[in-house]
């Protein structure tokens, strides 16, 4: 699978300090990353991950930027979101050993999406991602489309 990085996020990548330690966020505990939205703040949030998170998750902010003309950006509950117009769609955030790509009204996509996520709302399905040969680019764009359909949660702030 090629890999598709935002040059952005791949220049910052190389000004962080990857070491071996994880984020909190990766540890099961609330993410260090600030509510902010914008693309910096999720770009500085992605650049902050560990491999192969980072790579992950470049992978899929670049296939929702190819996917969806009308993108809009946050860092909300220490995680990536992603949403067109109104409300926000999904989102992707670094955990040990996987990246968590999550669909807010993922029951209504089709197919539905396999994970069901502990505290993330009844609706909300997704994918766990452990490498970058797990992102299906087809399958996650059409739930992407998809889920831009469905109206998201809560309103663009």
């Amino acid at each position: 699978m090629k890999e598709a990085q935002n040059p952005t996020a791949a220049g910052s990548a190389a000004q962080v300090n990857a070491g071996t330690t994880l984020p909190e966020a990766m540890t099961g505990r609330a993410s260090l990353a600030k509510a902010a939205v914008g693309n910096e703040p999720v770009f500085a949030y992605i650049a902050s991950l560990p491999q192969p998170q980072r790579g992950i998750a470049e992978t899929v902010d670049a296939l929702a930027a190819r996917t969806l003309p009308d993108l809009r950006r946050a860092v909300k509950w220490g995680m990536s979101y992603y949403g067109v117009g109104d409300g926000w769609c999904f989102s992707c955030g670094g955990f040990a050993g996987h990246v968590k790509l999550m669909f807010v009204n993922g029951d209504a996509l089709e197919p539905v999406p396999p994970v069901t996520p502990v505290g993330m709302g009844r609706s909300t399905r997704g994918v766990q991602l452990e490498s970058i040969d797990d992102v299906d680019e087809l399958q996650i764009a059409a739930w992407m489309k998809q889920a831009t359909s469905v109206p998201g949660v809560g309103k663009m702030r």
